[in-house]
């Protein structure tokens, strides 16, 4: 009980030093405020806006940065079209006995400020699961934390909320419930989530609590078959890498609720995550593990890089291989796959999310790993993703509207958009050279030759 009082201190502390000078923390609400589609399946702006979240781990922000190093990361996501930085607040290295350290929440609050001035919100974990696991982040402490949090923070438009930290959600589930409820009592603006282990999701646990408002899931880094005697996960064997499995997992449950990959395979992180030895993701994979979740039905996604989400500094050593005297956090800011995301938020941004669904099945004589095509439709169009390796498609082009298709090919590594051509409605092949942009990946778009879509695709320019 003692140090429950003692943290109460520590937090009103705090509280009497919260930011009174935001300027106008109100004045842009209609602006920034986000909600659930009614459909529950996409995340929109309250005036009904589409809000395709586009995300990036800068996890320890907070803590390794200087407020000018974090404007140039800023500055950086705003260029690369990240509308979302997600961040951690108290882990292992910012030890819970060191609350009352003013500098670091004032450091915060300047990067909530620098966020917002660039168009971007900031997804807060409270505590990494690591300390609730080790049982510091107790029922009361966890109320007492969320109330001052959404005290400091409540009123600040681009806030997003995520419960959990690479946790399970058995482990110590009523101290997410305590936290997620504190916040809710003072904040009902903004959106909460859960950030789970790898490999798992939040809807597993938490799906019918009031305080989730969309789920998330970790697909996590390693590769098909590298299970490393894990028993736990709700994969089968050999699916590690089909992070679209996920999305369909979650989109089983009821009422539907918004879901993304919050944490899929950083870029430059090598495969199983701890083996330095082991080969590392590229870009290619990030490109692959974004398009499969969002084409699979998902709101959004988040991009991670190995660098980057440590903030290695130049001649510094990280974990996860991560080494800062051949590769830093500033060097990472131009890697191929962090700047190649935005044109997955282009494309999509370009789609109606009010009737599209994950359907690849219409996808015929589908392939599985790596030779899957994933694929999502609305009413006039389909998009579908390949990685590179099926030589044709055969793909049935009559779920959507009109007698006459017509046929674009989309790159996700530079976003040039070129016609292809015409097709009769029915079942058709589509041959591999329709299929790919370069050596790669491709994005092949089919829609309705005489929609309004049909006529915008003409005007579009992705670069």
């Amino acid at each position: 009980m003692k140090e429950v009082c003692r943290l109460v201190s520590l937090l009103c502390l705090l509280l009497s030093h919260t930011p009174s000078a935001w300027g106008n923390p109100t004045a842009d609400h209609t602006t920034w405020d986000l909600s659930v589609s009614e459909n529950g399946r996409y995340l929109q702006h309250t005036d009904g806006r589409p809000f395709f979240w586009l995300g990036d781990t800068g996890w320890l922000l907070p803590h390794r940065l200087t407020i000018n190093d974090a404007r140039i990361y800023l500055d950086d996501c705003m260029q690369n079209e990240f509308n979302v930085v997600q961040v951690q607040l108290m882990n292992d290295e910012f030890h819970p006995d060191t609350l009352a350290d003013a500098p670091f929440w004032q450091r915060l609050d300047s990067i909530v400020a620098e966020a917002r001035l660039r168009g971007i919100y900031v997804a807060m974990v409270p505590v990494w699961g690591s300390l609730v696991k080790r049982g510091w982040m107790t029922t009361e402490r966890a109320a007492c934390y969320g109330h001052f949090l959404a005290k400091r923070y409540g009123d600040q438009p681009n806030i997003i909320w995520m419960m959990g930290g690479d946790i399970q959600g058995d482990i110590h589930p009523e101290v997410w419930d305590s936290m997620a409820a504190a916040i809710k009592r003072t904040d009902r603006r903004h959106l909460m989530t859960f950030h789970p282990r790898g490999r798992t999701f939040s809807a597993k646990w938490f799906h019918q609590r009031p305080w989730l408002d969309f789920n998330m899931f970790q697909s996590g880094h390693r590769r098909y078959g590298q299970r490393n005697g894990d028993k736990y996960y709700p994969i089968a064997e050999g699916t590690e890498e089909d992070n679209w499995q996920y999305v369909d997992s979650c989109l089983q449950h009821q009422p539907p609720k918004p879901v993304l990959d919050g944490e899929p395979s950083y870029e430059n992180i090598p495969q199983g995550l701890h083996d330095a030895s082991q080969p590392k993701w590229n870009e290619h994979d990030v490109r692959r593990y974004a398009y499969w979740s969002v084409f699979a039905g998902s709101c959004g996604h988040t991009y991670g890089n190995n660098e980057i989400m440590q903030f290695i500094a130049r001649g510094k050593k990280g974990a996860y291989g991560a080494n800062g005297s051949k590769h830093s956090w500033q060097d990472a800011l131009s890697d191929n796959g962090r700047r190649q995301m935005k044109y997955l938020r282009r494309l999509m941004e370009q789609f109606p999310p009010e009737h599209r669904v994950g359907d690849s099945p219409l996808v015929i004589d589908n392939g599985t790993r790596r030779q899957r095509i994933l694929a999502c439709r609305g009413k006039d169009y389909i998009l579908t993703y390949d990685c590179g390796y099926p030589t044709t498609m055969k793909i049935d082009i009559s779920k959507i509207s009109g007698k006459q298709k017509q046929m674009w090919r989309y790159s996700p590594t530079d976003g040039t958009l070129t016609f292809v051509g015409t097709l009769k409605n029915g079942i058709r092949h589509i041959k591999k050279r329709f299929l790919f942009c370069g050596p790669y990946d491709g994005v092949l778009i089919i829609v309705d030759a005489n929609s309004t879509l049909a006529k915008k695709m003409k005007q579009l320019n992705f670069h």
